[in-house]
């Protein structure tokens, strides 16, 4: 017994440090950290996706960078790994998810640039229960990689269409502005 209790306490030490680490926002939990590629990414930030003029909680989103940063263009921009996760906190149709995204590009000018990308993005979306989560993830060299449901449906390459993606949350017209803020450090909420 004398040689089980201390490595009862180490255990719950370690489980106490790794869920203390953990941040949660919407009723949802995220982990402090990712690896990408043997790249170990930090939680940036989590906010809430809002939708129509009830502000309806539509997702729960988290960043994931190499090094903390509150700049949402040099983050959109920079050519590290990084990572967002959207856990749907309600059922959301394909179809709005592509309007969403169509109007993300639009917004910034730049659909018609993108529109084999976009395209294809928005036929890998699919509905979305309360629980699914979609993972979208940036790697210098490879593209963004899309999983949805944690089934990788593929990667589009090009580092310019990655930079639009992210600036659809980071960039000057966010979805809802608690999203953009709470994703950069600020208050999830």
């Amino acid at each position: 017994m004398k040689k089980i209790l201390p490595i009862l306490a180490a255990l719950a030490l370690v489980f106490t440090t790794t869920s203390a680490q953990a941040r949660r926002c919407g009723g949802v939990t995220y982990p402090a950290h990712v690896s990408v590629g043997g790249t170990q990414l930090t939680l940036n930030g989590l906010g809430i996706r809002e939708a129509t003029i009830f502000n309806v909680d539509v997702y729960v989103a988290a960043l994931y960078l190499e090094a903390a940063n509150r700049d949402g263009n040099a983050v959109s921009d920079s050519e590290t790994k990084k990572r967002l996760v959207l856990h749907f906190v309600r059922d959301v149709d394909g179809s709005d998810i592509q309007e969403a995204w169509s109007e993300g590009f639009q917004g910034q000018g730049r659909a018609s640039a993108f529109r084999a990308q976009i395209r294809r993005l928005n036929g890998w979306m699919s509905d979305m229960s309360e629980g699914d989560v979609m993972t979208f993830t940036y790697e210098p060299g490879t593209g963004l990689t899309v999983s949805v449901r944690g089934r990788r449906k593929g990667t589009i390459e090009g580092a310019d269409f990655a930079h639009a993606f992210f600036r659809i949350w980071l960039g000057a017209h966010p979805p809802n502005r608690g999203l953009k803020v709470g994703l950069l450090g600020g208050h999830c909420g």
